[in-house]
């Protein structure tokens, strides 16, 4: 209501107070001049009297409800300059008046902390390190930054998920908080778990991310078994060796040397296997954490095909670097994106054409339909005797080699281009392999220019 409406509605107020203030007094007067009780005169001089002290009170009352209306109306403008006391004259009406004063003074300081808390909870739910999300009919109304940070776009892809719809469904139906385990596929696995909290009105999902600690527990199982089953040869190699050593060949001087030198070569072995296995398991523990630090791709490359320079020379090949200087920057983990392209600039030598050439290209996408174009395409390529469709899917894949004499000859591990995977997984990237037997293998990476 506005103080316009209050002032215009205080003169219905005050007629009506005349009224019933007047009213008793002038049929009392006027019940005793009928009845000759009281002498006409009088009667009327008594009468005008009351009516004009009921006037009189009615007028202060209309005042009175005008001065409360300027009261709202100073309360409206500045709410913190409302006045102690009001100049209010009907009996009670101050009374009244500081009374909803004080209530309002109560009203707004409760407001006040209440809103100063509500900002302190909500700043605190901001900075939680796991993701929370508010659902309600119209779906997500808030999350939290770790949200955004964690799910991007694909929020709506984890509350579709089965489990996490059967959880929504059993805390709205017990009241009760329920807690799931569950598994993302994309855009990286994720070991998750969701605890659904029932509110009132609406509901909060509270996430925690365990990718980490359960890719600790298989990282270590795996560690075990990938080790012992790719260092058994060489160690029973080794074992082999030392027996005859101090057996058979204790004194032959040119046995000795030459089993020394496969010692060394199958000890060297055994030390790139426990290295790539190290690096790959400390890339699979940060996985799904996209990096955020923006990187500029020509410099580190070319950084890369400069130490690649006396391998190329030992094999007599020729590396070609394509690279523009105006390359966007990526958000990237700079040291992990140096593996990756070692790891495929030493395989294309290894594996290539012994005096062939070999093709480092980056351009920004969206020439290759296959990409989105907003990212970068870096490609390997080489000449060398290329790889059978049936190996393609497979050669991520840890251990998995196409011909295993040849890539246990040239030092190879097995584990190269799983780690490539995997770093491109973290960088939330796409991998593509292609190759034609006789013709040569083409490795292409395509990095988003933007964090997802």
């Amino acid at each position: 209501m506005s103080d316009n409406t209050l002032t215009k509605r205080a003169w219905p107020a005050a007629f009506a107070f005349i009224l019933a203030l007047g009213a008793l007094p002038s049929v009392l007067f006027l019940l005793l001049v009928c009845f000759g009780e009281l002498r006409p005169l009088p009667g009327l001089i008594s009468l005008g009297i009351c009516i004009t002290v009921a006037l009189a009170f009615g007028l202060l009352l209309r005042r009175d409800i005008a001065a409360m209306s300027q009261l709202v109306r100073a309360l409206r403008i500045s709410p913190d300059n409302i006045p102690r006391k009001t100049n209010l004259l009907v009996p009670g009406m101050r009374a009244l008046s500081q009374e909803a004063i004080n209530l309002i003074r109560a009203e707004r300081l409760n407001r006040a902390r209440l809103l100063e808390r509500t900002q302190a909870d909500h700043a605190l739910l901001e900075r939680l390190p796991d993701p929370l999300l508010r659902l309600e009919k119209a779906g997500i109304t808030w999350r939290n930054a770790s949200a955004v940070s964690a799910f991007g776009g694909e929020t709506a892809a984890l509350l579709r998920h089965p489990d996490v719809r059967s959880a929504l469904a059993e805390a709205v139906q017990s009241g009760e908080p329920v807690r799931k385990s569950i598994a993302l596929a994309v855009p990286v696995p994720r070991d998750l778990d969701a605890t659904i909290i029932p509110a009132g009105g609406p509901i909060y999902v509270l996430v925690t991310d365990r990718t980490r600690e359960r890719s600790v527990e298989k990282m270590r199982a795996d560690f075990v078994a990938n080790a012992s089953h790719e260092l058994r040869t060489p160690l029973a190699s080794l074992i082999g060796f030392i027996e005859t050593l101090r057996g058979p060949a204790a004194d032959d001087p040119e046995a000795q040397q030459r089993f020394l030198g496969i010692m060394d070569e199958q000890a060297q072995r055994m030390q790139r296997v426990i290295a790539d296995l190290l690096s790959l398991s400390r890339i699979e523990i940060t996985e799904h954490q996209a990096p955020e630090f923006l990187v500029l791709l020509p410099p580190l490359l070319e950084r890369i095909a400069a130490g690649m320079q006396p391998m190329l020379e030992t094999n007599n090949t020729r590396l070609e670097v394509t690279i523009p200087p105006d390359l966007p920057r990526i958000p990237a983990d700079a040291d992990q994106l140096a593996q990756v392209f070692t790891n495929l600039l030493d395989n294309a030598i290894k594996y290539g054409k012994r005096g062939g050439t070999i093709k480092l290209t980056a351009t920004p996408a969206g020439a290759d339909p296959r990409f989105e174009p907003s990212g970068v395409i870096i490609s390997v390529a080489d000449d060398g005797a290329g790889i059978g469709r049936e190996h393609i899917p497979r050669l991520t894949e840890r251990f998995y080699r196409v011909d295993k004499g040849r890539s246990r000859a040239v030092g190879g591990t097995g584990l190269g281009l799983a780690i490539v995977k995997h770093v491109v997984n973290r960088h939330r990237g796409r991998l593509a392999i292609d190759s034609i037997l006789g013709q040569g293998t083409t490795i292409t990476i395509w990095l988003p220019t933007r964090a997802p």
